[in-house]
């Protein structure tokens, strides 16, 4: 039996369109939200006007506060301090919040194909790395992490399963 899918994506440099277009090409049926604060000075990503497009596009939205980094890893991983955010993040991770949230992330990646948010352009240093992993880990979904493309021209988006290149489409 094929794993279910679970995709990442950041929108670090991406316009809401292209953003769109490129969950749409995946299939994304559901976001699921794991900023700390669901705010952006980038028009059209804070909660209420994501939620928004993202529903006018039929595409379902979660925010899961839980799962996002604490301030005090976000601050380790804008200085470049990858360990001490690995270790902020991982900690977090265990505690009561977030293994609800982790929980709820679970049953709803199952319900819908489902898509984990973040703002960095790449999972390498993004905790979202980290949830999917904890989520696959639960119920046994492929981690694919896809790349916001400027143009789509009808070819697959840069697809990446757990760190590895992937062809889709």
């Amino acid at each position: 039996m094929q794993k279910k899918r679970l995709y990442t994506i950041g929108y670090e440099g991406a316009d809401l369109s292209t953003f769109l277009a490129t969950l749409e090409h995946c299939g994304i049926r559901q976001i699921i939200d794991i900023r700390d604060v669901p705010i952006s000075r980038k028009k059209g990503f804070s909660k209420s006007a994501l939620t928004q497009a993202l529903a006018d596009n039929g595409i379902a939205y979660v925010h899961l506060k839980g799962l996002g980094d604490p301030k005090a890893g976000r601050e380790a991983a804008r200085r470049g301090d990858f360990l001490a955010f690995n270790k902020i993040f991982r900690a977090h991770l265990k505690g009561e919040a977030a293994q609800v949230a982790l929980k709820a992330a679970v049953t709803a990646a199952a319900s819908l194909r489902s898509c984990l948010l973040c703002y960095e352009r790449s999972h390498v240093h993004c905790h979202r790395t980290i949830v999917a992993a904890a989520i696959a880990d639960q119920a046994e979904f492929q981690v694919l992490h896809v790349g916001v493309q400027e143009k789509l021209r009808g070819e697959a988006p840069n697809v990446r399963d757990r760190g590895r290149a992937t062809a889709i489409g």
